[in-house]
Parts: structure tokens; C-alpha cells; sequence
């Protein structure tokens, strides 16, 4: 198991994910075992969708719960795809099932993603995820996510 502290972590996640703000919804990677990552991301209320999604009542939409599954899901393939030896990549979703919505997000919440690798075949990588905030599951999704080639 890997920890990582947070003076690193930043850096890591820049280094590692393409997305950059304000389209990044990972600050820190927490842990990573072997086909399992966890992440998190602090919803500081400032997030520029919050402005429309509700004013006086802002709720973090799903889309974008899915995104930081799919973005921690890109670390651990990054990961992944190096100690395989594959060729570099870019990750992407490629396929989305069974998503669950249990509860609101709201400005203030630390996200915490759990992603763990169900199966590995050529540049496909098939994951289950779970968003949890306050040890409470918020959403849970399977998605397949493919390494192409950067630059394609």
C-alpha cells in the first residue's frame, strides 16, 4: 500500500492527470494498493457550476461526481499502465453503467473516491467506484476507461 502525504500529492495529481482547473476534481491521492485507489476532493463552493446549480440552493450535479470517479480512475490507470509496461496514454471513459445516486453534494463536503480495477484487458480497464462523504456512500458507478494514444 501506498500513502502519499499532501506536500506531494499535488504535484503528483498535476504531474499524472491531464485535466487541469477548473476542470479538476481530485486534490490528493490518499492511498493506492495494487488495483485500488482513493482520492479526494474538497467542494469549496467556489466551483464555477455552483453559480447556476441552484442558486440559494447549491448542489453539485452528478456529471460532475461521475467526472471525479472517472478522473481518479485515470491516476490509478496511470499507474497501472506503467507497471504493465503499456505504452503511454491518455484515459478515458468509454463506457458508463449502473450509476447510483444516494445523496446530495454541497459546498463544503470532502469527497472521498474509492476506485478499484475489476478487470485489465489490452487498453481497457473496467472499474466500480464509490463516492463517499462522511463515511456515507453518495454515488456508486462501474465504467470502463481506455488508454489511447496522447495526441490522438
Amino acid at each position: 500500500m501506498e500513502t502519499v502525504s499532501n506536500s506531494k500529492t499535488s504535484a503528483l495529481v498535476l504531474e499524472r492527470l491531464p485535466q487541469k482547473d477548473p476542470f479538476l476534481f481530485v486534490d490528493k491521492l490518499v492511498e493506492r494498493e495494487d488495483k485500488r485507489i482513493v482520492t479526494q476532493y474538497l467542494v469549496s463552493g467556489e466551483e464555477h457550476f455552483f453559480a447556476g446549480h441552484f442558486p440559494g440552493n447549491p448542489i453539485m450535479p452528478g456529471v460532475i461526481l461521475q467526472e471525479a470517479s472517472f478522473q481518479s480512475g485515470a491516476l490509478l490507470m496511470s499507474f497501472l499502465s506503467e507497471e504493465l509496461g503499456l505504452e503511454e496514454g491518455l484515459g478515458v471513459v468509454s463506457r458508463v453503467q449502473d450509476v447510483k445516486f444516494k445523496n446530495f453534494v454541497k459546498p463544503g463536503d470532502l469527497l472521498e473516491m474509492e476506485v478499484l480495477l475489476d478487470e485489465h484487458m489490452a487498453n481497457a480497464f473496467y472499474m466500480s467506484g464509490k463516492t463517499r462523504v462522511n463515511g456515507k456512500i453518495v454515488m456508486a458507478i462501474k465504467f470502463t476507461g481506455t488508454l489511447v494514444p496522447k495526441n490522438s
